[in-house]
């Protein structure tokens, strides 16, 4: 039926009034409404792209997932059912094996912007991921804000807490939770707010914005700061082949709007991280955090958790430990620097 849905979209698209004379129209298509935090961003890069092109480049975008597939837009991309939209890499189930994994090497990248440019600089160690990224420019890297352990009953103000809680985690955490003793279960973000209030998950690790996004402050009674590392990785794309077709000088306006795509992202993560964490205090829901010695040996397990991970990858044929010796050796004390930079 999708499938049906897009051709229909593709006649009518192609059935409207051409552009006017000089102009170019580029379709951007997102998962997201126009109100969530990431279609913002979309739409201050929109605007940005418009307005530097003097309206040579126009944006037309379709909202909420009515062009675009969650789990195939990096191949639709590539096929040109938009030109521009939406990637999800890390979700992918095949054919982005490193660029899932390496979102588990960003220990130490604490903001935004050092979870971008350490993306880049595995990216610029690792030919692998330009592969996996074939038929695609990639338009902007995306980051975001440190979750912590959200809990709903129990306060978790130590590790040691953590033991027989049932969490609710991504996929790359299981393994480390489950070394500290809890329960790790993965489902569907949308799934956990019921989940918590029926009592069938303790917990969930997520950041401060799903107090207000998902209104964790009506089902959960306490939030722990621990600093559970998160990576970056590319999260809009155009197809390769509609890129090849734009002039010079477009190309140009779209890669001065990488930065300020990122930018915007950024903007708006920190944004609706500060709104969900406002709606938190006002709930009342109990801070805490851990020892630094705590966080310290969170860390120790992450990163040996993530070096298995990378060595787990040659049964591909992909040199993971290749990317997560570029992603140490870059970062240090929270600064990011590809290896090889000057001083």
């Amino acid at each position: 039926m999708k499938g049906l849905a897009f051709l229909l979209i593709l006649l009518l698209t192609a059935c409207g009034n051409p552009p006017p004379p000089g102009k170019t129209v580029l379709t951007y298509a997102t998962p997201y409404a126009p109100s969530h935090p990431f279609s913002r961003a979309d739409q201050t890069w929109i605007h940005f792209v418009e307005e530097k092109s003097g309206g040579t480049l126009m944006i037309k975008p379709v909202w909420s997932g009515a062009l675009l597939s969650s789990d195939m837009s990096m191949e639709e991309l590539r096929h040109g059912i938009a030109d521009i939209g939406l990637i999800t890499p890390i979700y992918v189930r095949g054919g982005t094996h490193l660029i899932r994994i390496q979102s588990g090497f960003y220990s130490g990248a604490t903001t935004v912007e050092s979870q971008v440019e350490l993306y880049r600089c595995i990216a610029k160690a690792s030919p692998e991921i330009g592969r996996e990224l074939a038929g695609l420019k990639v338009l902007a890297v995306q980051g975001g804000t440190l979750p912590g352990i959200v809990t709903r009953d129990r306060p978790v103000n130590s590790l040691a807490d953590i033991k027989g809680l049932r969490l609710r985690a991504p996929t790359e955490l299981l393994s480390v939770l489950g070394a500290l003793g809890a329960d790790p279960v993965n489902m569907p973000m949308g799934e956990v707010y019921s989940a918590l209030s029926k009592g069938v998950i303790d917990g969930v690790v997520a950041p401060a914005d799903t107090f207000r996004s998902l209104h964790f402050t009506e089902v959960a009674r306490h939030f722990n700061t621990l600093a559970v590392p998160r990576g970056a990785y590319p999260a809009r794309a155009m197809g390769l082949k509609r890129w090849n077709t734009l002039s010079e000088a477009q190309r140009a306006i779209l890669e001065q709007g990488i930065p300020v795509w990122e930018a915007a992202l950024a903007q708006e993560v920190r944004a609706a991280w500060q709104k969900g964490y406002d709606d938190a205090v006002k709930g009342r829901i109990a801070m805490t955090a851990v020892s630094p010695e705590d966080q310290e040996r969170f860390d120790a397990l992450y990163l040996r958790d993530a070096e298995r991970n990378a060595r787990a990858l040659s049964r591909f044929g992909i040199d993971g430990m290749r990317a997560f010796r570029a992603a140490r050796a870059a970062i240090s004390d929270g600064k990011v620097r590809c290896q090889g930079e000057g001083a």
